[in-house]
């Protein structure tokens, strides 16, 4: 199954974790070069877990080395280094049944995505989208020492594209997880520092601009070992507490 679409229509907010699955096709796995390490290493383990804040979620299962739903349909399946980091990831071009099978899978989502999002509109007028990523941190290595912080918040913004109504809103969001408590200190919380969004947050502003704020966050993964992939329970919880505590706000707001 390519995603998971769970939508309740009884809250104006939608959170979504696009980059979390990990599932390929038998026809894509066997062409993988990468390791199934190095794969679980470069999607989003676990960010569905942060969507349990709301009842209208968006919970990808296929992993984003058979097609990246965060790009545009000509760049959804990565063909070159280039197009991942640098990575060889094929041991041979796909062929164009397994390329079409995958745009058709794009073309699915987004086509399902926006009949959802106009059932929100239709209900209440204006939305808010949550989407959520992490991103890796220790990239030197298991032993290495960790990215420099001041170039890595713990938690980022990301406003691609947003019309300008809402950045308001963003910098009350931001004020918000700055003040939650995380085992008594507070978060580094920023503003398109790495990451603006991708192509996700910018289709849902072009298709629905007057009545959608989508905001891009990205976790570090400071609630997890990214190497070996063990998760620290209670820091994803308390996390997760800190992005729920940003409801209130959004409902005010919308």
């Amino acid at each position: 199954m390519l995603a998971e679409f769970d939508f309740k229509y009884d809250y104006p907010i939608v959170c979504t974790a696009i980059h979390n699955g990990h599932e390929l096709s038998e026809a894509v796995k066997k062409n993988l070069t990468i390791s199934e390490q190095t794969q679980f290493y470069e999607e989003d383990p676990f960010t569905e877990k942060f969507t349990a804040i709301c009842n209208n979620r968006i919970i990808v299962d296929t992993s984003r080395f058979e097609v990246d739903l965060n790009r545009s349909r000509e760049k959804s399946v990565y063909l070159k280094p280039k197009d991942s980091w640098g990575l060889s990831v094929r041991k041979n071009p796909p062929s164009k049944e397994v390329l079409m099978e995958s745009y058709r899978k794009y073309e699915g989502f987004y086509r399902i995505v926006k009949l959802h999002f106009l059932e929100m509109e239709k209900k209440f007028g204006t939305f808010f989208v949550y989407d959520i990523h992490s991103y890796n941190h220790r990239r030197n290595g298991i032993k290495a020492p960790a990215d420099n912080p001041s170039k890595n918040p713990e938690i980022i913004l990301g406003t691609n594209n947003m019309p300008k109504k809402w950045i308001p809103l963003v910098y009350e969001i931001q004020h918000n997880l700055q003040k939650f408590d995380f085992f008594n200190r507070n978060l580094d919380v920023r503003i398109n520092i790495k990451f603006a969004g991708g192509h996700f947050s910018r289709w849902i502003h072009k298709n629905f601009p007057d009545s959608a704020c989508c905001l891009a966050i990205e976790f570090k993964k400071m609630f997890m070992d990214e190497w070996t992939g063990e998760l620290d329970e209670l820091k994803l919880n308390e996390l997760k507490e800190a992005l729920a505590s940003t409801l209130p706000k959004i409902v005010e707001s919308l």
